[in-house]
């Protein structure tokens, strides 16, 4: 690791009510800070615009970039014709897609300026919308006996497994091929966009991570994207630990 720890640029979620004045307001669990920290680096917030020439800037200015969980994604950036039914269980953003703006020109940044991208839950989902791929948009209503992957209320905890690819980034990670993750999610990656492959698939066939094919791979310093949340499971289990011990070692460098 460097003497000086790198700096994380972490996206924010947008609430309706903040604490202080009630207004529109960032929001980030701080499990996702102390992930960070605990791998050696030191996180910043990404700051609430949507200024091309400021997120660009933000990006040279740190080693890594962090896209963390949250709101649903507009449905009209990867399925206009949604059926009215499925599109009633999407979410809408506070900020009236202010979020999804910005992060897609963060992800198009990180890939230009090809920094260490560390992609999870709703991160995983919008880096497949910003290559052209689309999402399933009500787990349950799309796809008749899949897991229950909505389990908020065991956040911290092991719900389900997942089977890695061998020779994959996240199994050289893991050390394994059998994965326990969490789950919080509704929505999931339909399919894999090009240049993204997916390395750990779900009993129910649902993309639990992708990485990008060897080609595009060998143009990033790091690249990992995950459905589950590791920031919440790194006290308790290793191979979530390592997930963010790689990232923060590529960006050290």
């Amino acid at each position: 690791m460097a003497k000086n720890r790198p700096l994380i640029l972490v996206s924010p979620s947008i609430e309706k009510r903040g604490v202080e004045f009630h207004d529109l307001s960032a929001s980030l669990s701080v499990k996702y800070d102390s992930a960070v920290l605990q791998a050696g680096g030191i996180p910043v917030t990404v700051p609430i615009t949507t200024d091309r020439a400021v997120l660009a800037e933000c990006v040279r200015r740190v080693e890594g970039v962090l896209l963390t969980g949250g709101d649903d994604i507009n449905s009209d950036l990867y399925d206009a014709k949604l059926p009215r039914k499925i599109k009633k269980t999407v979410d809408q953003t506070p900020d009236g897609g202010g979020r999804d703006l910005r992060e897609l020109i963060l992800i198009e940044e990180v890939f230009r300026q090809r920094k260490p991208l560390l992609a999870i839950c709703r991160g995983h989902q919008l880096l497949n919308i910003a290559f052209g791929g689309q999402l399933v948009a009500d787990i349950r209503q799309q796809i008749p006996g899949a897991l229950n992957h909505q389990r908020l209320d065991r956040a911290c905890e092991l719900v389900h497994e997942v089977a890695l690819t061998p020779g994959s980034l996240v199994s050289k990670i893991c050390k394994t091929l059998v994965l326990g993750v969490n789950s919080s999610h509704h929505q999931a990656v339909a399919k894999p966009a090009e240049p993204f492959v997916a390395t750990a698939i779900s009993a129910d066939g649902l993309v639990e991570t992708m990485e990008l094919n060897s080609e595009a791979g060998r143009k990033m310093p790091f690249f990992l994207s995950v459905q589950f949340h590791p920031e919440r499971l790194t006290k308790k289990h290793k191979e979530h630990r390592a997930i963010f011990k790689k990232f923060i070692t590529a960006c050290a460098r």
